[in-house]
């Protein structure tokens, strides 16, 4: 008998959690929650001395309420899901009552909390949620310098500014329902617009996000401007990985940029004879290392490496690699064996040796550790564009600009490269992840940066001496490491499912 599959409003009710994007993010954010509880549970208390740490072991009460919370909301997430086929609003008032997460700093289940709030989001609410998100978590870690024996002399200045965005992102947040019924005029949209492109400058892309979605609504061909726009981050935004991967690199890159104002670099690099290898406190979150130095601040200050590094070594290669690869497929023949077999010599060669042999040759720095990981990903790039070339050159819209004269350079950097793009950008977003891995891995091996930069790779390394003893100098690193690289890769798997014409 062959299967028959059963498709009746009683089947959809009952499988209907699995495909709901709130469920989704409800039960992730409840195994992130659970897993940080279980973290500060351990950390709360001192083995070898049997006593209490109180700021971890707050921590660990406040998350536990919060993962209880959420426990119960999923829960009848669910149920609702099985029963009615839809979440019931009594549900969703749970939500206000989970936002209490936010004073733990527990972003995980207030983005579920958010979402679960609003029955139907649209994008400006969805990148208001995430917006506001990274802002409150940036101004909370950088509010724990103030257990520092001192700060930066631009501290509060830095906070000061911090605040005051907050502010106005919550204004924002605010007017939204407005700016969606069109009450408000297209001069006050254009200028909350450009308001928001300001102070996405401090590194919240999602602010600059939720500007360009503003301003899409004001344009005159306002149904030509919203479909690509729209539908791409619509994709984005209901696959939830992608989303928490975005954030915590938009995270990431703003407290990297804030960092300048709100913490003292003299933390992260000089010496401190009298605080050496402090287990995590208050006054040290994530303890120092053996020369007294503050782990939290040198894993700020080294996210601008891994990030600088990351991007350039991709962005680089991304520009050669296509360029190469598009006169390549286009011109065919003779452009194409040149350049190719040229790169084939390249692609020969492992792309960590290549990094090694060019780091010896030129010494041991950031900007040689940048051009040595970006010359090993040329090739890749430029196979990539040129087998997109290859099947673009032959479409309609190709043949008609040669029929109406177009020269050759129009046609392949106005024409064929721009609808090339897509599968580059999601390749590109993919790579960085590991060229950060390889930043690490050759500073780990002594031939990244400076050994007194601090640097993920370097501070692994010298976590990495005192395992048994003070773990957890090895252990944070190696977590934001994985986090960092985890991130680019959810991004790109939904980069790709959203820019993948297959699917739509």
């Amino acid at each position: 008998m062959s299967n028959i599959t059963v498709d009746t409003p009683h089947y959809r009710k009952v499988n209907a959690h699995k495909l709901s994007l709130e469920y989704s993010q409800a039960f992730f954010s409840l195994i992130v929650s659970l897993i940080l509880t279980i973290i500060f549970l351990i950390n709360g208390f001192d083995f070898s001395s049997t006593s209490i740490k109180p700021f971890f072991f707050s921590a660990f009460v406040a998350y536990l309420f919060s993962t209880i919370l959420q426990m119960l909301i999923t829960w009848r997430i669910k149920q609702n899901l099985k029963k009615f086929g839809n979440i019931q609003q009594a549900t969703r008032k749970w939500g206000y009552i989970q936002l209490i997460s936010l004073l733990f700093g527990n972003v995980f289940t207030a983005s579920s909390a958010l979402l679960l709030i609003k029955e139907k989001k649209s994008i400006d609410y969805i990148f208001a949620v995430y917006m506001l998100l990274a802002q409150f978590l940036v101004i909370a870690v950088s509010s724990l310098n103030l257990f520092k024996p001192y700060v930066a002399d631009t501290f509060l200045l830095g906070m000061y500014i911090l605040v005051g965005i907050s502010l106005f992102y919550l204004y924002i947040f605010y007017l939204l329902p407005k700016i969606n019924k069109d009450s408000l005029s297209p001069t006050k949209v254009i200028l909350l617009s450009i308001a928001l492109f300001l102070t996405g400058l401090t590194g919240n892309l999602f602010a600059i996000l939720l500007g360009i979605n503003l301003l899409h609504r004001i344009k005159k061909d306002k149904q030509s401007g919203k479909n690509a726009w729209s539908t791409t981050w619509k994709k984005i935004s209901n696959n939830f990985s992608a989303m928490l991967g975005l954030f915590f690199i938009i995270f990431l890159f703003t407290l990297s940029i804030c960092s300048y104002l709100t913490f003292d670099r003299d933390l992260a690099i000089e010496n401190n004879y009298s605080a050496i290898l402090q287990t995590p406190s208050l006054t040290y979150p994530l303890g120092t290392d053996d020369f007294g130095r503050d782990l939290l601040s040198r894993i700020i200050f080294g996210a601008r490496i891994s990030l600088i590094v990351g991007f350039l070594s991709t962005i680089i290669p991304l520009f050669i690699g296509g360029f190469l690869g598009a006169l390549a497929g286009y011109y065919g023949n003779r452009a194409d064996n040149m350049i190719m077999r040229l790169l084939d010599v390249l692609y020969a060669i492992p792309g960590i040796l290549l990094a090694i042999v060019i780091i010896a040759a030129f010494g041991s720095n950031t900007i040689t550790l940048i051009i040595a990981l970006s010359v090993g990903s040329i090739p890749t790039y430029a196979r990539t564009m040129r087998a997109n070339i290859l099947m673009i050159s032959n479409l309609e819209y190709i043949e008609s600009a040669k029929a109406l004269g177009a020269n050759n350079f129009t046609i392949l950097f106005k024409h064929a490269v721009p609808n090339s793009l897509a599968p580059m950008i999601v390749k590109s977003t993919l790579t960085i992840g590991s060229a950060v891995i390889a930043t690490s891995s050759l500073s780990y091996l002594g031939l990244g940066v400076e050994p007194h930069i601090p640097e993920w790779g370097n501070i692994l390394k010298i976590g990495s001496a005192y395992l048994e003893s003070h773990s957890y100098l090895a252990i944070y690193p190696g977590l934001c490491i994985i986090a960092l690289v985890l991130s680019f890769n959810f991004l790109g798997d939904g980069l790709r499912d959203a820019l993948d014409p297959k699917l739509d």
